[in-house]
């Protein structure tokens, strides 16, 4: 099956991107930022030359755009099922289409009426180019709108496969507190995919309860992510780490020349379990754990203290200097990668749109810059050139007069002084 981006580089490490005709369910908590992965799939299908139809029944046209921010006109329509539906056409919400300049959103004057909201929805999707991707903004405003949860869930049963077969990829987004367990395991019956968005004390955590056609139980378990800008990070609970935990353990044992019967019986474990927790099939509960390190004469300390220190020194994650900027000022951002006698490496982000007099760090020799991501022009000496992802320029004593973000997304730029 054919796959597409989320859009979010670290999601689509940890589920393997999204299969063509996935219908994606998002349940949410309030305050988990649901929207940034709204954006990112948004800002993907866009970039691939794919229309996005944007659904939505539980917030204004103005609150949608402004949340979403800048966006290309071109291939985003915006169906307002909310100005008609729980904005009770207020004038309020009426007065978004007095400009009549938002020829990019329509409103539904019925959206109570499910057939007919259907049928206009169905005539929409004839009219867009194959493989035109969808955003329904909230199961839970439909339900609001529509009064039980057996309407909502019988147009979902007619939707699902619809789009499935369209070969299509959709977003369905709930507040997954306002609906009952029911309701909630009758949608994942039918879906392709479901992944829960909830937050613990100050973290923010993902993880999925069905993914079809993956085989990685990976996704399954809580994984802490985090926003920054239009950046999404998603802390991968990597086999790296398990992988060490049946090394290390296999490591000793060999040296204390014990065998897997051995150990197995000194805790009254089998030897198959030894043998697949050595060979990575298995992760130790924590009780199993302690008592391997005490049959082994060591400590879980000590393991994890060689887990810790088994990252080579000359390995810097892009996480780890993307976790602070050095500078920030009129839309650049300084990020510092290494600095060693006179040479340093650093990373600049230029907001889309934005400018920069003069060279990208405070130093004041010479400095070899690489564009990683985006375009960008620099004028020096008068002369103004564009510069595109692989471009280089190198600067001796010249100081460039400005840098712009020619690009609609951040433009990254590697930054080597001498």
């Amino acid at each position: 099956m054919s796959k597409i981006s989320t859009g979010i580089r670290d999601l689509d490490g940890l589920i393997d991107s999204l299969y063509i005709g996935d219908n994606v369910i998002w349940e949410i908590e309030a305050g988990t930022s649901s929207e940034a992965f709204l954006k990112g799939f948004i800002r993907q299908s866009i970039s691939e030359g794919q229309n996005i139809l944007y659904i939505s029944f539980n917030k204004s046209p103005q609150s949608i755009l402004h949340q979403l921010g800048e966006l290309p006109r071109s291939g985003f329509t915006l169906l307002d099922c909310f100005t008609s539906g729980k904005g009770k056409n207020d004038k309020t919400f009426i007065k978004f289409y007095e400009s009549g300049s938002m020829k990019n959103v329509s409103r539904i004057e019925s959206p109570a009426d499910i057939s007919a909201f259907s049928n206009i929805l169905n005539s929409i999707e004839d009219s867009l180019p194959p493989g035109a991707r969808y955003i329904f903004d909230s199961l839970t405003g439909m339900q609001d709108l529509w009064g039980k949860e057996e309407a909502t869930y019988k147009f979902f049963t007619y939707m699902c496969p619809r789009l499935y077969d369209l070969g299509t990829v959709a977003y369905w987004v709930l507040e997954k507190e306002a609906h009952s367990q029911t309701f909630k395991a009758n949608l994942r019956h039918v879906t392709q995919a479901v992944l829960e968005l909830y937050k613990r004390k100050d973290s923010l955590y993902i993880k999925a309860h069905k993914l079809e056609g993956r085989q990685s139980r990976e996704p399954f378990k809580p994984h802490p992510y985090r926003i920054e800008d239009r950046d999404i990070f998603i802390s991968q609970l990597k086999k790296e780490p398990l992988l060490d935990i049946g090394s290390k353990i296999k490591e000793i044992r060999t040296r204390l020349g014990l065998s897997q019967k051995e150990i197995a019986d000194r805790i009254d474990l089998t030897p198959s379990f030894i043998s697949q927790l050595e060979n990575n099939q298995i992760s130790p509960s924590l009780n199993s754990f302690i008592h391997i390190c005490n049959a082994l004469g060591t400590s879980p300390d000590e393991i994890w203290k060689d887990l810790r220190a088994g990252e080579p020194s000359w390995v810097i994650r892009r996480e780890k200097i993307l976790s602070g900027a050095s500078f920030s000022v009129n839309g650049l951002k300084g990020f510092d990668i290494i600095k060693s006698g006179d040479m340093s490496g650093s990373l600049s982000v230029l907001e889309p749109g934005s400018s920069h007099s003069g060279r990208l760090t405070t130093h004041t020799g010479k400095e070899f810059v690489y564009v990683l991501k985006g375009n960008v022009s620099v004028t020096l000496t008068g002369r103004r050139e564009l510069l595109m992802e692989g471009d280089s320029i190198f600067l001796r004593d010249e100081r460039p007069s400005l840098w712009k973000n020619e690009g609609g997304d951040k433009a990254e730029l590697l930054v080597v002084s001498l």
